[in-house]
């Protein structure tokens, strides 16, 4: 007897809406004849290290629930862009494409509402979508040229002091090219679809997702000639944590990762892995940027005018 095919729900259990939507997509997909695996965000969040611990992870291709594995067509994800943001750390490895829908505030990644999810699913299981694919980094650490810390990101990886204000002086090396020196709050590496979040709060340019580069952008930098970097995703980068702080934090996608010490690296490259996103309509990204950050909308010079008396 063949086995039942796969569906896998990922959501945020905070969120009484998700957590009650969970159950009803849960008996939805039971009574269409798939086995349902569901898990929570949380399996794709990297923890907060302490200075006592200052190494908290879980290895890549290991955060995935049981039952998550590459026999599973898709995965539901229900919650905002953090709970996506989770769960793309957790499937990648396998490859499982995501159907997002929003029960957050920004909804930057996701593809409907939650007034919108039963005519969603009933499209995903009639096959019409079309899949979206969006690249990723692989971040590590170096201490001894001796692994201690990976994991994925899909936005962008943050190094930064703590507190956040004071300058620092990154040494970074892009590829073969010589090492430059950046004075700054932090610097921010981050992919296409990380280009709208915290690089673009930082002063970054928008690039569309489907341009393979990587930014580089300095956090308040401490000089008019620093500006933000595009370079090729094919080059890795390697940042060198400064000589004169004690200690440094790693961010990935606005999860605390780890503490850095002077003379660790934490090296940077396009990952292996991609996040896969469900697509139920063609994606427009401008008209994306138009309707969550008001890009591009038409600017009214002036009032009408009036008669004066």
């Amino acid at each position: 007897m063949m086995a039942l095919p796969k569906a896998g729900i990922i959501f945020n259990d905070i969120k009484p809406a998700a957590a009650r939507a969970a159950a009803e997509l849960t008996e939805k997909f039971q009574n269409a004849g798939y086995r349902v695996y569901q898990t929570t965000g949380w399996g794709g969040i990297l923890g907060f290290p302490r200075l006592d611990s200052p190494v908290c992870h879980t290895p890549i291709d290991r955060l995935a629930a049981e039952g998550f594995d590459e026999a599973m067509p898709f995965a539901i994800v229900l919650g905002g862009d953090g709970t996506v943001l989770a769960a793309a750390r957790q499937v990648a490895p396998f490859d499982i494409p995501l159907l997002a829908i929003n029960t957050g505030h920004m909804g930057f990644l996701t593809e409907g509402y939650l007034n919108q999810i039963h005519p969603a699913i009933d499209t995903l299981l009639a096959g019409q979508y079309a899949l979206e694919d969006r690249s990723m980094i692989e971040v590590r650490v170096f201490r001894d040229e001796r692994l201690i810390w990976e994991a994925l990101a899909l936005n962008e990886a943050v190094v930064h002091k703590e507190p956040l204000s004071g300058i620092c002086h990154f040494e970074v090396a892009i590829g073969r090219h010589n090492i430059v020196d950046i004075a700054a709050d932090g610097v921010i590496v981050a992919t296409p679809t990380g280009s709208t979040a915290y690089a673009l709060a930082a002063g970054g340019p928008v690039i569309t997702p489907d341009v393979q580069v990587l930014q580089l952008i300095p956090i308040c930098p401490h000089s008019l000639a620093a500006r933000g970097l595009v370079f090729a995703d094919t080059e890795s980068l390697v940042v060198h944590p400064p000589t004169n702080h004690q200690h440094l934090i790693l961010s990935l996608d606005g999860n605390s990762g780890c503490y850095i010490w002077p003379g660790d690296q934490v090296r940077i490259r396009r990952a292996r892995y991609r996040t896969r996103l469900i697509r139920l309509q063609p994606p427009e990204f401008f008209a994306l940027l138009r309707e969550k950050l008001g890009w591009g909308l038409p600017h009214i010079a002036k009032p009408l005018s009036v008669e004066l008396p």
